[in-house]
């Protein structure tokens, strides 16, 4: 049978046996799984024949970190979801130590289903509130990424000053904050106002690769952004080695640099 068709098939049954509970829920096709907390929003996809593929254009703009960060030694990952960041960074950054902060036990216990490694001295999956534990640990990563989000969207307690405030005194010296946003949420000047008053102008937002999210980029110290041409000379010689797009990434890097201090589209968004 052709796939496309059996994928239309698998999408109409799970759109009437969908759970609007926010329970944790997978899509299984011929190409590909997704997870969901409802019937609407996509929250992770994995295609079958590369499970470790970044599918999500937003994940792929996420991983533009590199452009500032090209080898941490130790990432950590705020939101598990179906693993796509994870897997990316375990296979492709074999010196960075790799652990992801989930608080809904449920998501966890899907890890087998899309194909997350068991934890090893390289890679660990923490039951836990990330806000909570963002100000708990010792570690010093080079790279936060937060990917946070519940039934209802992203959680307060990831979007306010005293978040950022933990992130940035984990961080180390030169560490790197990536954050997504859905371009629906209204408060996104609120949380660009909130990063602000910790990180001064040291971030960037811009609209992600092929998706509707924006994705923020906040960088210890006072620090000015790389140039445009040396931010593609890291892109060019990262992706000899990287399956992503990381030029338009970098022009995406520094146009929302602008885009950070526009507070009149800012304002019509929160409208």
């Amino acid at each position: 049978m052709d796939p496309s068709r059996t994928s239309f098939e698998a999408y109409l049954k799970f759109l009437s046996e969908a759970p609007d509970d926010g329970t944790p829920t997978v899509l299984e096709t011929p190409l590909a799984l997704s997870l969901h907390f409802d019937a609407l929003a996509t929250q992770s996809i994995m295609s079958r024949h590369d499970p470790d593929k970044l599918v999500l254009g937003y994940t792929r703009t996420m991983m533009a970190f590199l452009l500032l960060q090209p080898a941490p030694a130790r990432i950590s990952m705020i939101g598990l979801g179906g693993g796509s960041l994870l897997k990316y960074c375990y296979r492709h950054l074999p010196q960075a130590k790799v652990v992801a902060i989930e608080i809904d036990p449920a998501v966890i216990a899907l890890r087998d289903t899309f194909h997350i490694p068991p934890d090893d001295e390289r890679l660990e999956v923490v039951c836990a509130d990330g806000a909570e534990y963002v100000k708990s640990q010792d570690a010093r990563p080079e790279v936060i990424l937060v990917d946070g989000f519940l039934a209802h969207g992203m959680p307060a307690q990831l979007g306010n000053a005293a978040f950022y405030a933990a992130c940035h005194a984990r961080l180390a010296d030169d560490g790197v904050l990536v954050a997504n946003y859905l371009d629906s949420d209204a408060d996104i000047p609120f949380y660009l106002e909130e990063i602000r008053s910790v990180f001064g102008e040291s971030f960037s937002i811009a609209l992600s690769e092929d998706s509707c999210n924006y994705t923020l980029f906040a960088w210890k110290g006072a620090r000015a952004l790389p140039s445009q041409d040396e931010l593609l000379t890291r892109a060019r010689a990262l992706e000899a080695t990287h399956p992503l797009n990381l030029r338009a990434a970098a022009r995406r890097l520094k146009q929302g640099k602008r885009l950070a201090s526009d507070h009149t589209f800012w304002q019509k968004l929160a409208g």
